[in-house]
Parts: C-alpha cells; structure tokens; sequence
C-alpha cells in the first residue's frame, strides 16, 4: 500500500486531549514526527553537496523537478513540504491499522481533533500497530496493517520526501508528491473516502499532464495500463464486497456467515487468478495482496481509495481541466454535510 496516512500531530499542537491512553498515542506520534523533521536536509543543498551519491542526487533532481511541476502546473500549494529529504532507515515509515466487524465492510473510525474522524490509526512503531491490531481481533473485529511510505501533516508542519518514497520510480514519486499536495489544498473532515478519491484524481491527472510535459510516451503507456489493471483490481473488490453485504444482510447463522463469507474471498481470489492469467497476461503486480489473509478490513481499506475516483475525474473533465475551477467545485461539494458529499458529485452536471 503506497497510500499515506494523515497524523495527528497538529492536533496536540492546537487542542487539549483527555485520556492517558489519547496521551501517549498523541506523544508518541510527535515524538516520532519530530525526529523525522530534525533530520530533514534540504534538497538544493544535497543535489549541490559533491558528496551525496550519484543516484541519491538524480532522484533528488527528478523529485525537485516534480515539485515544482505541481505548483506550476497543477496549482498545487507553494510551500516548503516535500523540498526537503530524509533517510529514516527502515522500510516503512509508518504502519496503518484497519478495522471492521466480522460481519459488516463499516470500517472502525478514529476521530481526533482538527483533523476530524479517519478510517485507519497510524504508528511510527510497527510494534506498537502490532499491539492494537491484536486488541482489536480480541475483540472480534477483522484486521489489516500495512507498511505505508509517506505520511501527511496536510500542511501544519513542511513534510519531506522521504527514502521509502525514493526507492519507487519517477511516476510513482510524483503520484505521491501530487496526491499528498491535494490533500493540502482540500481535506473534508470526517469522509476518508472523499479527500482519498479526490487526492487519487489530482494525482492521476497530474501524472499523465507530467508525463504529457516531459515527452514520455512510453511512461504513459505504463501508467495507463497500471491504472488500466488498478481499475480491473477495485472492480474485483467492488463486486465481492457487494456479494459480501447480501451474505451480511441475510438471515443466516453467524456459523452460515462465516462460511459463505470464505466462500466469497476464495472466490475473489479465483477471480483474480483467471483475470491475472488470461486478461493481464499473466502480470503478478497484485499477487501480494491475495496471498496474504482477506477479510473485512482489508476489503474496506481498499474502498477508502477506490470507490469514488471516476466521479471526481468526470468531474475534472467538466472542468475542461482546469486545476483552481476544479478545485473550487470539490470545495463546494465538501462544503455540504457529510451524508451528501457522494450523491452530490455523481450528480454533477457542470463544474459551476
């Protein structure tokens, strides 16, 4: 999972918490933040330094670059996020817990100050997310945890490029950088799967016009077809979570339940090797995902990110493309309550 969690730091900036256990979490979050921001070099400075690797510095030329293609370009915010860089040494650099019932895709939320309520927890500490998934399966929920390669402050504090971000290729270095800057620009409380969809739709028109810019045909090709096969994912998913709410909603024993519920994955898992081995051509780009467990968590995390993408594109192209118009139409629609927010974008007709 490349996607970034929103910490929650900002929020004991500005705002009293109550609660030891609210406490800790908030303080270790910041504590590990804070470690992340002493470390941060500027990226000028290390593309200059002779002495910064030869690769280090072309990826910090291309990241740069990228950068300001996303202000100039994208209308993105100028700011100082993501125009400096640390190595934090480990593979993730946060872990995100999801949660949901055995029997329903209604992730669990965690709600905190300034930032609203989110449908994940996020740790510095990989040993810490293993603890409270572990309290959550005890108490008979479904669980997923990723390693995840960048997180947000949405703006409070000048987020960096970090290594686990510098490992990934140019296109997938600039999809973070456009997607992570989109949430700065518009972030809705409350409604993951809103701000999720929205940032995916800056990041994937703002890839294509990048790629457009630079000449990069044979880039393009690629990322057509990895969204081409993103798409062809979600829609699998799409199709057994809606399987998975009719066996939900039935009258069946939580015994019946829970088997026609194995049913159902193990029948998203053949899906997927039949459209893997015949459609893809045998592209293994998603094998990970379906040999590790799926259960309910895993199902809703992916939703967060999917479900509401093609209505923020379709509302990008009424746009005619227009970066600040579209953006003011998303802040419109963000601006109505929460239970509106999806009816009112697919009934878009204009972008005014």
């Amino acid at each position: 999972m490349k996607r970034v969690f929103r910490l929650v730091v900002a929020a004991i900036m500005v705002s009293g918490v109550a609660g030891c256990t609210s406490i800790s979490y908030y303080a270790t979050s910041l504590e590990g933040h804070m470690q992340i921001m002493a470390a941060r070099k500027n990226v000028g400075t290390l593309i200059q330094d002779p002495a910064t690797p030869e690769t280090l510095r072309a990826k910090l030329a291309s990241a740069d670059a990228i950068r300001r293609f996303a202000t100039d370009e994208l209308a993105l915010p100028d700011n100082s996020s993501y125009r400096s860089y640390v190595d934090i040494g480990r593979e993730a650099v946060t872990w995100a817990v999801f949660a949901a019932p055995q029997f329903s895709l209604t992730p669990r939320t965690w709600c905190f100050p300034v930032f609203g309520c989110v449908a994940y927890k996020g740790y510095f500490d990989r040993k810490a997310a293993a603890e409270t998934a572990g309290e959550l399966q005890r108490e008979g929920l479904d669980v997923y945890v990723t390693g995840v390669t960048a997180y947000s402050t949405l703006g409070w504090s000048s987020d960096p490029l970090l290594s686990t971000m510098l490992r990934q290729d140019d296109t997938s270095v600039a999809s973070l950088v456009f997607h992570e800057l989109a949430h700065q620009r518009i972030y809705v409380n409350d409604d993951s799967a809103f701000n999720e969809a929205f940032a995916v739709a800056v990041e994937t028109t703002g890839v294509r016009k990048w790629l457009r810019a630079g000449g990069n045909l044979a880039g393009l090709r690629r990322y057509e077809a990895d969204r081409k096969r993103r798409a062809d994912f979600l829609d699998l998913v799409s199709k057994t979570r809606k399987e998975l709410r009719q066996v939900y909603g039935s009258a069946r024993t939580p015994a019946q339940m829970a088997a026609a519920k194995a049913a159902t994955i193990e029948k998203l898992r053949m899906r997927y090797r039949h459209m893997r081995d015949r459609r893809w051509a045998g592209y293994r780009g998603y094998d990970g995902w379906f040999e590790t467990p799926i259960n309910n968590a895993k199902l809703a995390a992916t939703a967060v990110y999917g479900e509401q993408v093609p209505a923020f594109l379709r509302l990008f192209d009424l746009c005619a493309g227009d970066y600040p118009r579209f953006y003011a139409a998303v802040r419109r629609i963000g601006d109505l309550p929460k239970a509106s927010h999806a009816r009112a974008l697919e009934a878009a007709k204009s972008c005014d």
